[in-house]
């Protein structure tokens, strides 16, 4: 029972005391309703305190500290999920590295920059997912740099054309990538891809390796 109540229950008894069926009834010594409602309201009182003290210390603490504030959503780069967003990629630093990551930036400009951004993220994590098996180089730059079977792996890299990077906006985008793709964003993409090809194309291992992925113009494998 909050405060007012209280009050309002004591002045309808005050007014019922005091009313003209008993108006010689003496309320208390002094006639002062200071001191009338002083003992109503010490068992009303009471009794609430009684109520408190009944409540569970867990409850009575949540009271005191009043509503817990709410937690903030999960940032979805924070889990460790990549974010595939132009405007997200714009608010990172200006991309530079070492020459891996600028071989990686090479290979994604010539290799997919026609491509959609979620398309150019795959290709990165083709190069990545090879040179983490046993069966390619260990580097970026031996990746992309390999050759067999007549040619090379990446056909930038031995098509006879000079490498020159002549779009500056492109190649700013293909540097963003590779700068998170080697910092360890996750490769959600293509569930461990090793190969890709245009669909202008039909290689002969394109029928024996498992696809795992169809993003714009290329097509995803992963080696058996």
């Amino acid at each position: 029972m909050g405060f007012g109540q209280i009050m309002a229950g004591t002045f309808v008894s005050l007014t019922i005391l005091t009313g003209a069926a008993v108006a010689d009834v003496t309320i208390s010594k002094s006639n002062s309703s200071a001191e009338a409602i002083a003992g109503p309201l010490a068992l009303l009182l009471a009794a609430e305190h009684r109520a408190i003290e009944a409540l569970p210390k867990a409850r009575l603490v949540s009271l005191a500290e009043g509503p817990k504030p709410r937690k903030p959503a999960p940032d979805a780069k924070a889990s460790g999920q990549t974010d595939y967003s132009f405007a997200w990629l714009a608010t990172l630093p200006a991309p530079s590295g070492d020459q891996q990551w600028q071989c990686l930036r090479k290979a994604l400009y010539f290799e997919a920059r026609g491509e959609t951004l979620q398309g150019q993220f795959a290709v990165a994590e083709v190069i990545l997912n090879r040179m983490d098996s046993p069966d390619y180089p260990q580097s970026v730059c031996g990746v992309v740099q390999q050759g067999g079977g007549g040619g090379c792996q990446f056909s930038y890299h031995c098509d006879g054309v000079a490498d020159v990077m002549h779009e500056p906006g492109a190649l700013d985008l293909a540097g963003r990538i590779a700068r998170v793709m080697l910092d360890g964003a996750e490769r959600q993409l293509t569930e461990g891809a090793t190969h890709f090809h245009t669909r202008a194309v039909s290689p002969g291992w394109s029928a024996q390796f498992p696809r795992t992925a169809s993003i714009g113009a290329h097509l995803f494998y992963r080696q058996p």
